[in-house]
């Protein structure tokens, strides 16, 4: 299956516009996170059923609201995007590998997988607009624990979906990846199956450490290339788990960069 927004007219490009829209999307992304942890999960909680269907509903929510934040990024001028094999996401103990060009990358695969768990950062659960929704869809502390990979690790062992980005933070610019150890032993540990998804931004933006006002001079393209599954035994199969551990991820890391340096006609932008 494949996604993608329309292209829309120049108009629309304009920068000083974008910029607005831009503003007017983190403001509601603020006040949607504050809605959701004053008034959504607390009157979810109220409805019948056990820790896990709360669990659930929360992510669920947390999802179609992510999805209708990317829509009104997307309507409103400031991006466009391509999604490519979305069909192939949200099964029982997939774990689903990314790199992390941008801030939003996240909001975007979340929104693309209703139920799914998410291993995020531990400034997450500090900030007042995002630490009522992560604490109620139970995100994992990307806090470098052994707690943090056993969490992770079980998600994946109960059936979960569960979304890494191995790099731990976002992508510097111009840079290739650099992927942590921690995500491939999740992987051996827990998952059945294993999912990449080659991210790719142009122009780039919401860089690390790049504030949300400076944005590019042309509208951002988001493209999604879900690619085919990796069987993580495979490489269990390798020898003790410290090596098979290095051996897939450096199987995942070289995959993303040959992937990232691909020719950009292999995943062209949508069509007028």
């Amino acid at each position: 299956m494949e996604l993608a927004t329309p292209t829309m007219s120049k108009r629309r490009d304009a920068y000083y516009w974008r910029l607005l829209a831009t503003a007017l999307s983190f403001a509601l992304f603020g006040l949607s996170g504050l809605c959701l942890r004053l008034v959504i999960l607390p009157l979810l909680s109220c409805l019948p059923g056990d820790a896990e269907r709360q669990r659930l509903r929360a992510r669920q929510t947390i999802s179609r609201l992510s999805w209708l934040f990317i829509r009104f990024m997307a309507r409103t001028g400031v991006l466009t995007y391509e999604v490519i094999g979305a069909e192939k996401l949200g099964r029982p103990g997939q774990m689903i590998i990314a790199n992390h060009p941008s801030l939003i990358d996240v909001v975007f695969l979340i929104g693309l997988v209703r139920h799914t768990n998410c291993v995020v950062k531990q400034s997450l659960w500090q900030n007042p607009f995002t630490r009522g929704p992560v604490r109620a869809a139970e995100y994992i502390s990307n806090n470098g624990s052994i707690d943090m990979l056993d969490a992770a690790a079980g998600a994946l062992q109960d059936g979960q979906t569960l979304i890494v980005f191995p790099e731990g933070t976002r992508t510097t610019p111009g840079a290739a990846p650099a992927f942590h150890r921690g995500a491939a032993a999740i992987a051996l540990r827990g998952a059945r199956i294993i999912t990449p998804v080659v991210i790719k931004v142009s122009p780039t933006t919401l860089t690390k450490a790049e504030p949300w006002y400076r944005i590019p001079r042309r509208r951002v393209h988001f493209s999604f290339h879900v690619g085919a599954d990796i069987d993580p035994q495979s490489f269990a199969a390798l020898g003790p788990t410290p090596r098979a551990s290095r051996k897939l991820n450096d199987y995942l890391h070289h995959y993303f960069i040959k992937e990232l340096a691909s020719d950009e006609r292999s995943n062209p932008r949508p069509a007028a």
